[in-house]
């Protein structure tokens, strides 16, 4: 038995260099119960942030997720971590109106999201991989990075996104901790180093709302943002657009 990004793992058989989740030798053993997380956002506070969500973004699988990035929201000061808490939960409020969705609505972009020029292609099928989650994650290629850095086969079962609250709340942290997207920087590095909310929003979404790209959906998302931190109780900094 190993614990691997918060989960615990029984090998069914003798293996080596197989990550957990990966392959069909582990049988997962459930969420580690140990070094629980001082999350700075209270489960009533998530209830409150979030009063019409889709059950299955549970506040425990949010819990679960956090072992993936321990640094996430736990870096810095009390202020910054719950900067960065309030920001990550802003983008997932505006992707998954409100996590309403656990899955995106047009069933005709489903079709777009599979890039066969990737040596990997798409071997759960041209459809698959369609956005699911806090924020929509999609992408044949973001699958698979995803599923290698959190040792889960994503490429193979993107449908785990959308049947597992934690690994639905890891992919969305690998994106925030791990991407730049059409940013400078990734979000959690935004939040941390101080550059802001607003470089948050471009590291996410770029020109598309960016330096006059829609202005509105910036603004947008600055007022839930400063919604959220009032919620908790902490002041949204400085940086706010983009």
């Amino acid at each position: 038995m190993v614990s691997h990004h918060g989960r615990n793992w029984t090998a069914k058989w003798w293996t080596q260099n197989e990550n957990p989740g990966a392959t069909t030798v582990w049988a997962d053993a459930g969420a580690c119960t140990g070094g629980v997380f001082d999350f700075v956002i209270s489960e009533a506070e998530f209830n409150e942030i979030f009063p019409d969500r889709d059950p299955f973004y549970t506040y425990q699988g949010l819990i679960d997720a956090l072992h993936a990035y321990p640094r996430f929201a736990n870096t810095g000061t009390e202020q910054t971590r719950s900067r960065e808490a309030a920001a990550f939960l802003t983008h997932a409020d505006f992707e998954s109106v409100g996590l309403q969705y656990v899955k995106e609505i047009n069933e005709a972009n489903y079709w777009i999201k599979c890039d066969y020029s990737q040596p990997f292609g798409c071997p759960a099928g041209q459809s698959a991989y369609y956005g699911r989650g806090p924020i929509m994650f999609s992408w044949n290629f973001n699958y698979k990075a995803a599923g290698d850095a959190l040792g889960l086969d994503l490429l193979n079962d993107p449908w785990l996104v959308e049947r597992d609250p934690s690994v639905a709340w890891q992919t969305a942290l690998w994106y925030w901790n791990t991407q730049n997207g059409p940013g400078t920087m990734t979000s959690h590095e935004a939040m941390v180093g101080g550059a802001g909310f607003g470089e948050t929003i471009r590291s996410l979404n770029g020109s598309l709302e960016c330096n006059g790209g829609n202005p509105t959906s910036v603004q947008a998302r600055v007022a839930e943002y400063e919604h959220i931190t009032d919620v908790i109780g902490v002041n949204p900094g400085s940086g706010l657009t983009c």
